[in-house]
């Protein structure tokens, strides 16, 4: 079973139902890719794009999160929601594949506190303050600062109601201040690749997974080559990703947090790329890792693993225990 920290699904599910009225288009289209690749456990962000900030972020958001209520709800032999460490007991046992709502970027809050609780009773149960960007709480990966005022206030929020916090797209000292602020609560990178093996704003250093590590948070590996190196897009450099994750925080602190693109890029309408996006010149949007261009395709990756020497215990703790292990940890019981 793959457990996976990032997909955004949602943008093509809301195109589709909210948009032009389809129905039924988790079942016909993520659903059959989910099960081909063995996904037992998928996250899904909400992610609101720059060309609908600030008058539809809110509208847009609480579409994704429809869209993902809709998909349980018409699959109920299939699909569960994933809101308390309970709900994993029938991801685990391979009776249910588990959606677990999460937030790329508060835009939709505003300049307020209070949606947190909405979004939590919606069923968000990790959430990143930013993506690269500025915005009212944080600075993201493309800026320097870290969070403001109200930044650190809803941080302590999200803490208190038992969200997650994500620090992927986070700028360094957004990073570094929101682990020490969350003395002990649950904290994630759900996607993201090392520095060390490609030197890119969106990757964390060997300083940052360790502390990452010390704060009894999981690093979820991105598989994009963004991330993993679009000069080098392949699996062997994956696992070279991995193999140093683990070499610096350890076999259980490692995961995947899949955050395929090439599918949305093909079924959704272009848009322009924003400056930024921290995309590297001649990095075409939608590229995918050779052989890793969906969910449908981590048995490749699986065997990789296995053919770099990878035992099934090691293969089996990243590619999903690992991850179902922090989650009963972190969420409500």
């Amino acid at each position: 079973m793959i457990a996976d920290a990032h997909l955004d699904l949602l943008c093509e599910l809301v195109y589709r139902e909210l948009r032009f009225g389809e129905s039924g288009s988790f079942a016909r289209t993520w659903l059959p890719l989910l099960e081909a690749g063995g996904v037992g456990l998928q996250v899904c962000p909400v992610f609101v794009e720059l060309e609908r900030q600030p008058e539809g972020t809110l509208r847009e958001a609480l579409g994704q999160a429809t869209c993902l209520l809709r998909a349980v709800r018409e699959n109920t032999d299939r699909v569960l929601q994933v809101r308390t460490a309970a709900d994993l007991d029938a991801v685990e046992r391979g009776e249910r594949l588990g959606l677990m709502l999460s937030l790329e970027g508060v835009e939709q809050f505003g300049y307020e506190i209070w949606p947190a609780e909405t979004f939590w009773e919606l069923g968000v149960r990790m959430a990143g303050l930013t993506w690269n960007r500025r915005n009212p709480y944080s600075d993201g990966a493309a800026e320097d600062g870290g969070l403001s005022r109200l930044g650190r206030t809803l941080v302590d929020r999200f803490v208190e109601l038992g969200v997650i916090l994500d620090l992927a797209h986070a700028s360094p000292a957004a990073f570094a201040e929101i682990i020490s602020r969350t003395d002990g609560a649950p904290v994630i990178c759900s996607h993201a690749a090392c520095r060390a093996v490609n030197d890119h704003p969106r990757n964390l250093t060997d300083d940052q997974l360790r502390s990452l590590a010390d704060a009894g948070g999981i690093f979820g590996l991105m598989l994009h080559p963004l991330a993993i190196g679009h000069e080098v897009r392949t699996l062997d450099r994956v696992v070279d990703h991995l193999e140093h994750a683990i070499d610096v925080i350890g076999i259980d602190r490692v995961c995947f947090g899949g955050d395929f693109t090439t599918r949305l890029m093909e079924v959704l309408p272009p848009f322009p790329e924003p400056a930024d996006g921290l995309m590297p010149k001649g990095l075409e949007p939608g590229a995918g890792i050779e052989g890793l261009k969906g969910p449908e395709d981590y048995p490749a990756l699986l065997a990789a693993m296995g053919t770099r020497g990878w035992s099934d215990a090691d293969i089996a703790a990243v590619s999903c225990t690992n991850l179902l292990a922090f989650l009963r940890r972190s969420l409500p019981s």
